[in-house]
């Protein structure tokens, strides 16, 4: 997967430019000297530094899950300073001297949730079980996903910047929904061939079956309605998409 940085400048081509000045993330970093070495990426709106890679030290992680806190629970526009070095235990100092600019602090963590959600994502490589079982596994990996806090709280930030940063919105995408609708393409595909299910459209069978196993959970979720599903609900829902799913692609077998 690509990392967020090396995304964002493929954007930025010819249009790159110095842009201390254009610096707004942070109140008081325009007088930190690494700001001379910024550049300014237009298409996405953002800043990048001219070297490859984000500064690291010896508290570059203490700050980075500060910072993935403050980011899920407020978003962006409501991440403070403040609020970051409070929770990552660290001085302003320490927080510009690895982040002269919130855009680059932002993508970084947004990046870190990516690697975060294409590590949980579900895997489909059971190919001596029955469609049911596999399904209803994989089921239950979706919809633990949709309810869970995480699964909440990286879907509405990347949503709420995906116009600001695009790139973070496309590479939460890719190593998420895109990733699991990959995996289970190539699961129906070889299903397919092992005579066990009959799809005329599998990215559309894939993309029907994701979305009944978070029929109800993550839209109730997502708008604080319902915080409770417990095993027991979404159990019930998975159960049923895999039961409708079958009786549409199913193939019944005669004795």
């Amino acid at each position: 997967m690509q990392d967020a940085p090396a995304l964002a400048s493929r954007f930025c081509g010819a249009l790159v430019r110095t842009a201390k000045a254009a610096v707004t993330g942070w109140p008081g970093a325009e007088s930190l000297p690494e700001l001379n070495q910024a550049v300014y990426c237009p298409d996405i709106g953002g800043i990048m530094t001219t070297v490859s890679r984000v500064k690291r030290g010896r508290k570059f992680d203490q700050v980075l899950e500060g910072a993935r806190t403050v980011f899920l629970r407020d978003g962006f526009d409501g991440a403070s300073v403040d609020d970051i070095t409070r929770e990552a235990g660290v001085s302003k100092a320490t927080l510009y001297s690895y982040f002269p600019d919130k855009r680059l602090l932002f993508l970084e963590v947004a990046k870190g949730e990516c690697r975060r959600q294409a590590e949980t994502a579900v895997e489909f490589d059971d190919t001596d079980s029955a469609p049911e079982m596999v399904l209803m596994i994989a089921g239950r990996r979706i919809a633990e996903l949709a309810s869970s806090d995480f699964g909440r709280s990286v879907f509405r930030v990347c949503v709420a910047e995906a116009e600001r940063f695009p790139e973070v919105g496309h590479e939460f995408y890719k190593s998420g929904p895109g990733l699991v609708r990959q995996r289970l393409i190539a699961y129906l595909e070889g299903a397919i061939a092992r005579g066990q299910l009959a799809i005329d459209d599998i990215p559309l069978a894939a993309a029907q079956f994701a979305e009944l196993c978070r029929a109800e959970v993550h839209v109730r979720r997502l708008f604080h309605l319902d915080e409770t599903f417990s095993a027991k609900r979404r159990d019930g829902i998975v159960r049923g998409a895999v039961e409708m799913f079958m009786s549409r692609y199913g193939v019944q077998r005669r004795d």
